[in-house]
């Protein structure tokens, strides 16, 4: 039987992942939710269990556009998230920071390097007038065309 961490890689989809979490260990609380660019995401929950099986009580869910599971990564605490992104990607000058102990990973067939994201000539879904770039990289919806429905 593989470890936590792919297994509940493995789900493929955020949804199914957290069915799985609630499932097994019982409830969880979705802490925060990060974006970097239009096809990255950060889920963080942190796991209300005792189980042994547990690496640690904070998970953090890395998937793409779709909610497809690119990454999972369990911590004792809540990791920064400019901390994650330097630990990706430390080439990068925006992120900085010390990530706790990674205690458990996983990666599926979604996942690739994240800092492709970030670079000048990222591919974009927002036409160049309604986008503009994010700390550190990736694109994002400019403030001119949030709310108008334009992309």
């Amino acid at each position: 039987m593989p470890p936590i961490a792919q297994e509940l890689a493995d789900t493929l989809s955020l949804g199914s992942l957290l069915d799985e979490v609630r499932r097994r260990f019982g409830s969880y609380e979705l802490v925060d939710h990060w974006t970097q660019g239009e096809f990255h995401h950060d889920v963080v929950i942190r796991i209300s269990s005792e189980d042994r099986s547990l690496p640690g009580a904070v998970l953090v869910v890395a998937t793409n556009c779709n909610a497809g599971v690119k990454e999972t990564l369990f911590f004792d605490t809540i990791p920064d998230r400019d901390a994650l992104w330097h630990w990706r990607c430390p080439h990068v000058n925006d992120f900085s920071g010390t990530l706790p102990a990674i205690l458990a990973r996983a990666v599926t067939s979604h996942w690739f390097d994240p800092c492709d994201l970030l670079v000048s000539n990222a591919r974009s879904e927002l036409r160049e007038e309604f986008r503009e770039r994010q700390e550190g990289g990736g694109w994002q919806m400019n403030r001119s065309a949030r709310g108008t429905g334009q992309k």
